[in-house]
């Protein structure tokens, strides 16, 4: 899911060289952080968005290391939500971070994620990181609880509001191969489709 504070962008963005700080004299440097993958993202017209991802049985390190490269690629599209299926890979697995990286224990993965309980709706602007460039109003609960597991196969429930929440259920339609275009007009879906594929011709997409 997009950032609506970010302007949207067509690309993908470049990986940022990480700043090294000086070490000062006398003092032991601290092991550098294990660079991440920075992933593409599948862009819309990819036959992998709209297609359920199956049950995920696999917990190992693995997995642990995808998720971090989830958030890396998240992070690096400006997003606050992305779908496994975003970055090529037929999981049931995503993560969700509203803060956009400024508070660590807002990191949320959501492995097998269902929604177990929703209230309240709410019409927002969405946009997605799979379809850059294009927003639209949707519908979505203002509250919802959904049970989900962990990177480590640990079972959770975890309630969202607003953003939160409309970021739980963006990521979850993904990996049941749903885009938030079904969640729009006929008239609105069709008008971006068209310039979808305009862009497509041009290859600007």
């Amino acid at each position: 899911m997009a950032d609506k504070s970010t302007t949207s962008k067509r690309g993908t963005p470049a990986e940022a060289e990480p700043q090294v700080p000086p070490t000062p004299a006398g003092a032991v440097a601290e092991a550098p952080a294990k660079p991440r993958k920075i992933y593409p993202i599948v862009k819309y017209g990819d036959p992998m968005l709209e297609k359920s991802t199956p049950h995920l049985k696999d917990f190992d390190a693995d997995l642990e290391e995808l998720v971090e490269d989830m958030f890396a690629s998240m992070y690096a599209a400006q997003g606050v939500g992305l779908a496994a299926p975003q970055i090529g890979k037929s999981l049931r697995i995503a993560v969700v971070d509203v803060t956009s990286g400024k508070n660590s224990e807002a990191k949320i993965v959501l492995a097998n994620p269902e929604v177990i309980h929703f209230e309240g709706e709410k019409r927002e602007e969405e946009g997605c990181l799979s379809i850059p460039g294009f927003r639209g109003y949707v519908l979505r609960p203002q509250f919802v609880t959904v049970r989900a597991q962990n990177a480590k196969g640990d079972f959770f429930e975890i309630r969202g509001e607003d953003l939160l929440a409309r970021a739980f259920c963006h990521e979850i339609d993904h990996l049941n191969g749903i885009l938030f275009l079904q969640h729009l007009s006929m008239l609105k879906r069709d008008l971006i489709r068209r310039k979808i594929k305009k862009l497509r011709k041009q290859g600007e997409w």
